[in-house]
């Protein structure tokens, strides 16, 4: 039988973690690489299988198979094999990690996972950072950031947000958004980092559509004008998330790939995360928003390997 992910296909009646360990194994095996057969195999296995296959090649060969591949592939192809070969949790977790303690700061990161992982992934993720590292999610992010903007991550590590719609505060909400920021002249920053780190995505929704029967402005243009910086990002992710986390990630692989050079980590991260989660989501709204496909994006945008397997998580063409 199979089950249809947000994605592709997975076959699982057919599926032998034995049988793919010796296909991989023997792909590496001698001189050269199949990379072909290693990028159509593992983009054809959900995560989970590939931790099966993780644990049966260990089983039958005695070696890390991730290691093997790091070993054998480079580049932004390795990148995104080993991406796809780890558990998703451990995923978010290495990417928290590597945006804290490498040199400086990578905000982009922060805000990405934090804006959009549900409560429940935000807790999970706490709990496997501290086993991995044996330290607090919150200490470090708070220890590494400052001012409103570790304010509001703080916020969202409490992982903590009302439930449902609270229809006596969508209106008081609204006002005190207009209050703070396009009624005042300056910004209490404050007031929306407290409303938009605290209430759930419907309740926002609601709040957003008042906001701009008061104020004529969408809460995006109002965010854009009234803060700047890490701060205005992570509000501008919050908001869209809360509308749409298929949009808000369309929008993120778009602006990886426009431009001037592709930021290819951002890519990798998005998708390698989102291939099982939302990715016909995010191919509906990236054709909505955009002139082209996601599909189309990427094949304009990469080349080789990596591009043949961005492509094969992408999983079809809009166009």
């Amino acid at each position: 039988w199979i089950f249809k992910t947000n994605c592709r296909d997975f076959a699982v009646g057919n599926f032998n973690a034995s049988a793919d360990a010796e296909v991989l194994h023997k792909a590496m095996k001698g001189l050269g690489t199949d990379e072909d057969t290693i990028l159509q195999l593992l983009t054809a296995r959900s995560n989970a299988q590939r931790q099966q296959i993780k644990a049966t090649y260990k089983t039958l060969f005695g070696k890390d198979l991730v290691s093997d591949l790091k070993g054998e592939l480079g580049g932004k192809f390795e990148t995104l094999i080993v991406a796809l070969m780890t558990p998703p949790i451990t995923y978010d977790v290495t990417s928290l990690r590597n945006a804290i303690k490498g040199a400086g700061t990578d905000e982009k990161v922060l805000v990405e996972i934090l804006a959009s992982r549900t409560p429940q992934q935000v807790k999970d993720i706490i709990a496997a950072y501290r086993q991995e590292y044996d330290d607090d999610l919150e200490e470090d992010v708070s220890g590494d950031t400052s001012g409103h903007f570790k304010r509001l991550l703080v916020i969202l590590l409490q992982a903590n947000r009302q439930r449902g719609i609270q229809e006596g505060d969508i209106e008081n909400d609204a006002q005190a958004l207009f209050k703070a920021g396009e009624h005042k002249f300056g910004t209490d920053e404050q007031s929306f980092v407290t409303i938009l780190g605290n209430r759930s995505a419907e309740h926002l929704r609601k709040v957003f559509d008042a906001y701009m029967k008061l104020s004529g402005y969408e809460m995006e243009e109002s965010i854009q004008r009234e803060t700047s910086g890490s701060l205005r990002d992570l509000l501008l992710a919050v908001v869209k998330c809360a509308r749409s986390v298929p949009g808000y990630f369309a929008e993120t692989l778009y602006y990886s790939m426009k431009g001037a050079g592709t930021d290819d980590n951002t890519l990798i991260r998005v998708m390698a995360s989102r291939s099982e989660v939302d990715m016909l989501d995010i191919r509906a709204e990236f054709r909505k928003k955009f002139a082209c496909s996601l599909y189309s994006m990427i094949k304009g945008d990469t080349g080789g390997d990596f591009r043949k397997t961005l492509l094969l998580l992408c999983g079809g063409d809009d166009a």
